[in-house]
């Protein structure tokens, strides 16, 4: 066990590359997800057909096919077509294909959500379509949005593992090697999955944050304590006398003036 911890430290340093690429993959992909999500999820509510058409036919196309041979595509088919990227690039894309898909059906979903009244309120103080989507529909619905888009999050960082097939050196291929430098199947591993969890929990904490301001935005949250950041404890839900579940237009009226 003391080799294995000597040559764990000796291989510290890889590890912070191999952490740096799998954050650039994960961050990276998540970025272009959030923009897909929004595309398509906006897309496939239009009742325009030549629109929510081909928004129909991504999300299930990239939902319904696997992502190890949407890599792979990309990868090396694309070449041969005569469109090449880089190995980080293409990783990046197919995350962020992949997870865009099913976050827009996160997007569809929450704005389905909001409730008719908001809408036919924003219509009733003559907003723009773009208005009324920007300052009093989708507030609320992104604070429906994150804690499912915090789980594709962290789906999309496991996902991430199979770049190391793609030649990419991340936190999956520095498991590997360090498996091959101690022999120690169950010492590595349990090094790598330790590496992931204390990642996916830095995130979850992150996207745990970003709900709160969500809904102290709407009125609807209270700060947090470091317990309720961290998921320790469940967070506490408060309605505030400005914003009771009952008044249909207050978001509304707040969002025009």
């Amino acid at each position: 066990m003391s080799d294995d911890l000597q040559t764990l430290v000796d291989r510290l340093p890889a590890l912070g590359d191999a952490v740096l690429v799998t954050l650039e993959l994960t961050l990276g992909g998540a970025v272009l997800a959030l923009v897909v999500a929004l595309v398509l999820g906006f897309g496939s509510r239009t009742r325009t057909l030549w629109v929510r058409g081909p928004s129909r036919f991504v999300v299930e196309f990239f939902r319904g096919t696997s992502l190890v041979v949407q890599i792979f595509w990309i990868f090396y088919v694309l070449p041969v077509l005569g469109f090449k990227m880089e190995a980080l690039v293409v990783g990046i894309v197919a995350l962020g294909l992949n997870y865009g898909a099913y976050g827009a059906e996160v997007v569809r979903g929450s704005i389905a959500s909001v409730p008719q009244g908001q809408w036919e309120a924003a219509v009733a103080l003559n907003m723009s379509w773009f208005h009324r989507v920007r300052r009093v529909i989708f507030p609320q619905a992104w604070a429906l949005m994150i804690p499912m888009l915090a789980n594709l999050l962290i789906q999309l960082l496991k996902g991430s593992a199979l770049a190391y097939y793609i030649t990419l050196h991340d936190l999956n291929f520095w498991t590997v090697q360090l498996r091959r430098a101690t022999s120690d199947t169950v010492f590595s591993y349990a090094a790598g999955l330790i590496v992931y969890f204390v990642i996916a929990y830095l995130l979850t904490w992150g996207m745990n944050l970003l709900e709160e301001r969500a809904k102290r935005r709407l009125g609807r949250g209270t700060r947090p304590t470091v317990g309720e950041a961290l998921g320790l404890k469940p967070g506490r839900l408060r309605v505030t006398s400005q914003q009771r579940p009952t008044d249909t237009a207050g978001v509304a009226m707040g969002a025009a003036r």
